[in-house]
């Protein structure tokens, strides 16, 4: 053997310990909704009313649609962009497997802690939760992948308060339950999964908070007459609120219960809300109505003509608005969120996800 050889040969075996830990360091799960699905719902057997896979989604970064419920980009992609990695493509796509040391993506548009939530058109949070366990168990074969280094990224809420509105069979499940009692089942879901995940090894988690939900065009145009100034809906937005009260206290009760439970809460409503009340400060035109749909505000979910309503109006400049269709937001919206999320000391939890990340 060549002493160059030999050299390269010592280098391999005798890598350093930390190198050696690199090689075993999982870093992002997310889970949730529609604000960190990156086209999971692409592969299941579902409606045009939680896909995003037609124009004109996707136009502004990716240029043609991906399955992201915006206009390019969602969260996700940008904190992976902040931590200098690869985006991940959803789970249900067959190219995840390639990026499995670097986490996976399970969440579907739609989505709800309450598995009766858009129950059978949408991945439910406890099935998202069967896709990690699986992978886990696929991980443990091949590598050696600790758990513990990952950080689980959670955006899950929202569609178990919005649903009632959005389906026009009153008695739809959550419609029988009074708020305390919706809120607690939620949070007890949450709370739930966090308990599995903890006891599989998972030690670091990432949560954001609901926006006001009742200010989303597609809200305030169902339950606003025509001649309305069209405000937001203030029964929506109080589900949410009392939902981040209890998200709160239910996280710092799991740091005291939970052995080396770390979190970082972003609070996603106090920015969301800055934006659409006061756009111009932050550079937008527009905090009321969508950029893409029909209808008063755009609020109609029409955007792409693949859902029931067909007809449809796209701005030209979606960096100029908050929302980017009915419910959800601008990839310029997300990309600020996502920053905040990386950067900016949180009221509650650890630190900032940036810290979180790197934290052992």
């Amino acid at each position: 053997m060549s002493m160059a050889l030999f050299l390269i040969f010592c280098i391999l075996c005798f890598a350093s310990p930390s190198a050696q830990k690199a090689e075993s360091k999982l870093l992002f799960f997310f889970f949730g909704d529609s604000i960190f699905d990156v086209g999971n719902n692409n592969y299941i057997n579902t409606s045009t009313l939680d896909k995003a896979n037609f124009p004109p989604y996707g136009q502004t970064y990716f240029h043609f649609p991906t399955g992201r419920f915006s206009d390019g980009r969602v969260i996700p992609d940008f904190i992976l962009e902040y931590a200098k990695l690869p985006l991940i493509p959803p789970y249900l796509d067959s190219s995840s497997s390639r990026y499995y040391k670097i986490g996976a993506n399970f969440a579907s548009a739609g989505a709800g802690a309450l598995v009766e939530t858009f129950q059978g058109s949408v991945i439910s949070l406890q099935t998202q939760l069967g896709y990690h366990k699986r992978l886990e168990k696929r991980l443990k074969k091949i590598h050696a992948i600790a758990n513990n280094t990952a950080v689980y990224l959670f955006s899950i809420g929202s569609n178990d308060y919005m649903s009632p509105y959005l389906i026009t069979n009153s008695t739809h499940f959550n419609a029988s339950y009074s708020n305390s009692h919706l809120v607690r089942m939620v949070i007890g879901n949450i709370t739930t999964a966090i308990k599995e995940l903890h006891q599989r090894g998972a030690r670091k988690f990432g949560f954001l908070n609901l926006g006001p939900l009742g200010c989303q065009p597609g809200l305030r145009i169902i339950l606003n007459p025509p001649n309305d100034s069209g405000g937001c809906v203030g029964s929506a937005s109080l589900l949410a609120r009392l939902h981040n009260q209890a998200l709160t206290k239910s996280l710092k009760k799991l740091a005291k219960q939970l052995n080396g439970f770390k979190y970082a809460l972003y609070d996603f409503s106090h920015d969301l809300e800055r934006r659409l009340k006061h756009p111009s400060r932050y550079g937008y035109k527009q905090g009321k109505t969508a950029c893409c749909g029909t209808g008063r505000f755009r609020g109609t979910f029409s955007c792409g003509g693949k859902r029931p309503v067909k007809e449809y109006q796209v701005c030209e400049n979606p960096k100029e608005y908050v929302f980017w269709d009915s419910y959800h937001l601008t990839e310029r919206v997300y990309k600020e969120m996502a920053h905040q999320m990386w950067n900016q000391q949180p009221t509650t939890g650890t630190s900032n996800l940036k810290t979180l990340f790197e934290s052992p």
